[in-house]
């Protein structure tokens, strides 16, 4: 199967993404829904995709070799489950910059919200915040301790994870 060159592109971010969700990718492409997103992939790139068992999207091997694009995720073989290294958007780097450690207290989204601001200067919306929090626990860099609202930490010490900022 030849794919386009948006097709390509766009394998590429899932590669890039993985794991996402259709929201991540809806954002990513610009396209008006989830649907849109669940259509185009099936459509497109049927052949070079699928659904873990938590109904996230990733590429498959073969997708990864054709577009010759680093997965968005690397983990250490010694330390299985792990991430050693991810690529996220920037606002998620800065994340992780902020959040509690893994041996801190967890933070609500708030809190990490107004870290961003003192340390950045930057004003994301909140839903961006929850959104790369999310974002970043589905690729286990962070963990989700449920108190009175959601709140997060670390999942592994800053010294054993490189972010960096993808493309």
């Amino acid at each position: 199967m030849t794919l386009s060159e948006e097709a390509s592109e766009r394998l590429a971010d899932v590669v890039e993404l993985q794991p996402t969700k259709n929201a991540e990718l809806q954002e990513r492409w610009g396209l008006e829904s989830g649907s849109e997103v669940h259509q185009y992939l099936e459509n497109e790139l049927g052949d070079y995709y699928f659904r873990d068992d938590n109904s996230l999207i990733r590429a498959t091997a073969e997708a990864a070799e054709l577009v010759d694009v680093e997965p968005g995720i690397e983990s250490d073989p010694e330390n299985e489950g792990v991430p050693s290294r991810v690529r996220v958007p920037e606002l998620q780097v800065q994340i992780v910059d902020v959040l509690a450690g893994p041996d801190e207290e967890s933070e609500s989204v708030v809190s990490v919200l107004h870290a961003l601001r003192d340390e950045f200067g930057v004003d994301p919306d909140a839903e961006d915040v929850r959104s790369g929090l999310q974002s970043l626990r589905r690729k286990g860099v962070v963990e989700v301790e449920y108190r009175t609202v959601p709140t997060f930490r670390l999942a592994v010490s800053r010294a054993e994870i490189d972010v960096e900022v993808a493309d």
